[in-house]
Order: structure tokens, then sequence, then C-alpha cells
């Protein structure tokens, strides 16, 4: 196979995956040893994130003419890629999680529901709890006024002499 048509074939792959994913996050992840590279991946393996290594001349031609198209300006030096398929927000903030333990790794740029972020904005982005976290805080504070109000009857009616009362039979 020509030269040209490999690259072909790996500029359609990227171009596949961009068409799945909800955001794409690009770190710099050169001076991490094998051991943090091999626990990184498989974290956000473990997550279903797609983290891959491409050349940089690859990413370009993948991302133009895409909502992607911003990221060309950070492929410069050592980038790898992280591909989120499911919550837009996993692959940062699971990224931003490891920050800490491997002070080498860096942000350099991402994609989130097709805006452009730079290293700064993908760490903001990270920190936006997940879309099942924001559910959940959701349904808390619906059910905190009913359980509030719940409480305040019986103790009315506690109050009154008639005992606790009794929820409703279903029939």
């Amino acid at each position: 196979m020509p030269k040209v048509e490999q690259k072909q074939v790996v500029i359609n792959e990227i171009k596949e995956k961009l068409d799945k994913a909800k955001s794409v996050v690009l770190v710099n992840a050169r001076g991490l040893t094998v051991a943090e590279d091999t626990k990184l991946r498989k974290i956000l393996r473990e997550a279903g994130i797609e983290y891959r290594v491409y050349k940089n001349t690859m990413m370009e031609f993948a991302v133009k003419d895409t909502a992607f198209s911003g990221l060309a300006e950070y492929l410069a030096g050592p980038t790898t890629t992280a591909f989120s398929y499911e919550d837009p927000t996993t692959a940062a903030s699971l990224i931003s999680k490891q920050l800490k333990a491997m002070p080498k790794l860096q942000f350099k740029a991402g994609v989130v529901d097709d805006v452009l972020y730079d290293a700064d904005g993908i760490k903001a982005v990270a920190e936006i709890p997940s879309k099942d976290e924001l559910l959940a805080k959701l349904l808390g504070s619906f059910k905190a006024p009913m359980a509030s109000f719940a409480r305040l009857v019986n103790a009315v009616s506690e109050s009154k002499g008639a005992g606790p009362a009794e929820a409703p039979s279903e029939a």
C-alpha cells in the first residue's frame, strides 16, 4: 500500500472517532513514566474514553472543516488525544484528577460540545460534575422540600394529639 493511502487510512480512522465523539481533549504526556501512562490509559479505558497518540499532521488533516478544527492550533509537540463518546466532561475530569499524581501531564486544549477551550478552559470544564451527578443533585433538590413538608404535616398531626399520621394505603 503506498504511503499516501496508509496516511489516508489513519486520517479516516480519526475522522470516524471525531464523528462519534462528544468531546476531545488534547494533553501533553511527555515525561510520564511507563507505569503512569499505563495507569492513565487504564483509568480512561474503564470509563469508555479512547486515549490515543496520532501524528499531529494526521490530526490536522482530520480536524480540518469539522467542529474540532480549532484544535489544529494546539497540535505542536507531543500530543495525546482523549476521545469521549458518552459524557462530554468525563475525559477532562478523569485527566484532571491525575494531574496532581502526574505533574508532567498537562492539558493543551479541548473541544466540548463544539466549543473550543484552551488549557485553562478545559481545566474549568473538568470541574463540572457529570450529567449523572447533576441529575442526582436536581432530584435531591426536588425531594428535600417534599420530605420537609411531610415532616411538618406529621409534626402538626402529632401536636394535635392524633398520633403519627398514617400513610394512605394503596388500594
